[in-house]
C-alpha cells in the first residue's frame, strides 16, 4: 500500500479545558489511534526513559523518589513556580517527546491498516512544534466561562487559578494560525460531535 492512500495524522490541540480529551475520545472511539503526548513525556522520565538522566542532572537528586522514579510533584513544584525553570525542562523534554512520537508514528505507520488514522494530542503541539510532526492540526476552542466552569468541576480550581493556567499558554487566536480545522466547544456535547464526524469524513 503506498503513502499516499494512507489516512493523515491528525494533531489535536487547544487551551486548557477546551475539550481536547473530548474530542480524542470520539476519535478513538470511530476507530483512530491516539498517542497522547502527555503519556510520553510520563513514559520518558521513568528510570531507563530517554530524558530520566538529564531531568535529575538539571534539577537535582532531591526530585527522586527513593525506588528511583521521578516525583512529579516535586519536580512540578519546581518549575512552575519559576519560568526560567520551566524553560530548562521543556528543552530537555520536548526535542526527547518529539523523537518519541516520530518514532511512534512511524511505527503505527508500519503495522496500521492504511485507512487508520493516527491522533496526536498535544497541548503544546504549537508551542513544542510539534505541528511538524503531523499532516492536519485540529484546534478545538471554547469560551473562557464555560473553560473556568468545566475546571472549576473537574479540576478543583478557582477562577485566578484558572485564568492563570490560560494566560501562560498561547492563545487561540494564535493556535487558528495554524488550524486545518477548529472545533468550537461552546455548546452541548452533541454539537460538538456532529462538528468532529462531519470533519472526520472528510479525512
Amino acid at each position: 500500500m503506498t503513502e499516499a492512500r494512507m489516512k493523515p495524522v491528525v494533531g489535536l490541540t487547544g487551551g486548557i479545558g477546551a475539550g481536547k480529551s473530548t474530542v480524542s475520545q470520539i476519535f478513538s472511539r470511530l476507530g483512530a489511534v491516539i498517542i497522547d503526548a502527555d503519556k510520553v513525556g510520563h513514559r520518558i522520565i521513568l528510570p531507563g526513559g530517554k530524558a530520566y538522566d538529564a531531568v535529575i542532572r538539571e534539577f537535582g537528586r532531591e526530585i527522586v523518589e527513593p525506588d528511583g522514579t521521578i516525583s512529579r510533584k516535586r519536580l512540578g513544584a519546581i518549575v512552575f513556580s519559576d519560568h526560567e525553570k520551566l524553560k530548562r525542562l521543556d528543552s530537555i523534554m520536548h526535542p526527547m517527546m518529539a523523537e518519541t512520537m516520530a518514532e511512534e508514528i512511524a511505527s503505527l505507520r508500519r503495522i496500521a491498516a492504511a485507512d487508520s488514522v493516527i491522533v496526536l494530542e498535544a497541548a503544546v503541539l504549537i508551542e513544542a512544534g510539534w505541528d511538524s510532526l503531523v499532516d492536519q492540526v485540529w484546534v478545538v476552542v471554547s469560551d473562557t466561562e464555560r473553560v473556568v466552569e468545566r475546571l472549576a468541576v473537574r479540576n478543583k480550581l478557582s477562577r485566578e487559578e484558572v485564568m492563570k493556567r490560560m494566560g501562560a499558554q498561547i492563545s487561540d487566536e494564535e493556535r487558528l494560525k495554524h488550524a486545518d480545522v477548529v472545533i468550537t466547544n461552546h455548546g452541548s456535547f452533541a454539537e460538538m460531535e456532529k462538528q468532529v464526524l462531519a470533519a472526520w469524513e472528510k479525512l
